[in-house]
């Protein structure tokens, strides 16, 4: 069985000729980019601040966004390369294709939809928080059963949801827009955050800058990082091994600039402006992590930060609710797009892999009227609603880093592999140092993953058994890449 048959890149770009199967180009450099901040800045900055913060790396919360951003600079030199070099649907599952063979593009295609689905309903939940927290504050309370921290079903995750696909399926540029209007609010709140919170931060705050390690009931058994279970160490949090053990859970911050490179057949001048918008919309995001985590942390003592809503508590504590409303707001316009932009990862990544015969081709066909893929978009928007209504926030978000950190050890080395054997293709962007860099993010992203729990890795391993299972079911069979008497449709 020829598993790892490839996918070439010449293949790869006629496919998005087909007529049925064509998406419109319709995005720039700077749509990219809002895209990418647009989903990048979120649940990092209005959620997980305050939560690891308080519970694993304290003030030195600020150096473990530096050793994820620095994880994902690496990965993302690597992502530009393929995204310029291979500018087609499906990121990730895509590059795998055209490098390391079906199989392993199956694993990865199988993974992304694992990160995305899971990302896109954990940061509705959240996104439901806030807005049931805006309201309460405006004498408008919702009902505990609906939106309260223990829902029988979050309506307000499941609506958001709903309303986004609908924006999907009208439409690519449709979808920037919206995405813009609400980039723009949430980067002025959060600027708002970073100026208005220096005028209440205390330095005794950041004493001690790293907390002395200690055992926590949150780092034990299964809980614990995979990495102290391997090597017999005593489970800790905070200490040095607290600030990378952070870094790995903050990581679920910076998912979104992989997503950029699933809009890479949408776009006018993929060669040139796919890497931009990578690049550029990390560079933003990680600057602007690294200032409101200083800030949060300076105006309140770790130990007594908000895990919900840690940014508007922060200035309740300070004597400043007025401040906290808008911040409640800029959440929500925040997590809006992260949801936003998710939803469309997704189903570029879910149209690459059924058009390719991976799954029913069927599923990629084009709407005539919209020019997107709205069958799948209707499909995932269905999926995604009720998880987001049923599925607590939880350690899904470990999940998800787990995932995202597997792709880019995928994409980091497939790299390497593509400019050994096709070193004659045109490269509008080149990931320079090739090995070392990529060796380097392959390294970085497998630490990373081994600061994981131990559980997050079990069910990690479960989701793969399935996916592998599906794939000789299904997948091998009905294969565009399968020779005729292996198709069986």
């Amino acid at each position: 069985m020829d598993i790892f048959r490839t996918k070439s890149v010449e293949q790869s770009i006629r496919d998005t000729e087909s007529p049925d199967h064509q998406l419109r180009k319709r995005l720039t450099a700077v749509d990219l980019t809002v895209f990418g901040i647009g989903v990048i800045v979120g649940t990092g900055i209005f959620v997980l601040t305050g939560q690891v913060a308080k519970e694993v790396a304290g003030p030195a919360v600020a150096i473990s966004f530096v050793v994820a951003g620095v994880v994902c600079g690496l990965a993302a030199l690597c992502y530009a390369e393929f995204a310029s070099t291979i500018p087609v649907a499906g990121s990730a599952y895509t590059f795998a294709f055209a490098t390391l063979g079906e199989f392993t593009a199956w694993v990865i295609g199988w993974d992304l939809l694992l990160e995305l689905a899971l990302a896109a309903a954990v940061v509705a939940v959240g996104w439901s928080g806030y807005v049931a927290s805006l309201l309460a504050s405006l004498g408008l309370a919702l009902p505990e059963y609906i939106a309260g921290d223990d829902p029988v079903v979050n309506v307000p995750a499941m609506l958001i949801v709903l309303v986004l696909t609908v924006v999907l399926v009208a439409g690519i540029k449709v979808s920037s827009r919206v995405n813009l209007v609400l980039v723009i609010v949430k980067v002025t709140v959060v600027l708002l955050v970073i100026l208005a919170g220096l005028f209440f931060v205390k330095a005794a705050n950041y004493t001690p800058f790293i907390p002395e390690a200690q055992a926590t009931e949150r780092v034990e058994g299964v809980q614990a990082p995979l990495i102290q279970l391997i090597f017999g160490t005593t489970p800790v949090a905070f200490g040095v091994i607290g600030v990378f053990s952070a870094a790995a859970i903050v990581f679920f911050a910076f998912i979104g600039f992989d997503i950029v490179a699933t809009a890479a057949e949408e776009t006018i001048e993929p060669q040139r402006d796919v890497p931009r918008g990578i690049l550029a919309s990390l560079g933003i995001c990680t600057v602007l992590y690294v200032a409101v985590s200083l800030v949060v942390v300076g105006m309140q003592h770790y130990s007594e930060l908000s895990t919900a809503a840690p940014l508007s508590d922060a200035f309740i504590a300070v004597g400043q609710p007025w401040l906290a409303t808008i911040i409640s707001l800029g959440a929500v316009a925040g997590l809006t797009t992260v949801v936003l932009v998710l939803l469309l990862g997704q189903t570029r990544v879910l149209f690459a892999m059924c058009r390719d015969g991976l799954l029913p081709r069927g599923l990629a066909t084009v709407s005539p009227a919209f020019g997107t893929p709205a069958r799948l978009t209707i499909l995932i928007g269905a999926v995604t609603m009720a998880l987001a209504g049923f599925v607590p926030f939880g350690e899904l978000a470990e999940l998800v880093n787990i995932g995202t950190l597997f792709a880019f050890v995928v994409v980091s080395a497939g790299v390497i592999v593509l400019r050994r054997t096709r070193p004659d293709l045109p490269r509008a962007f080149r990931v320079p140092l090739v090995p070392v860099l990529p060796i380097l993010s392959v390294l970085a992203c497998l630490y990373l993953m081994l600061n994981l729990p131990a559980e997050t890795w079990l069910r990690f391993v479960i989701w793969m058994i399935v996916g592998v299972v599906l794939y000789f079911a299904y997948g091998y069979w009905h294969s565009r890449a399968a020779t005729p008497w292996q198709k069986r449709g």
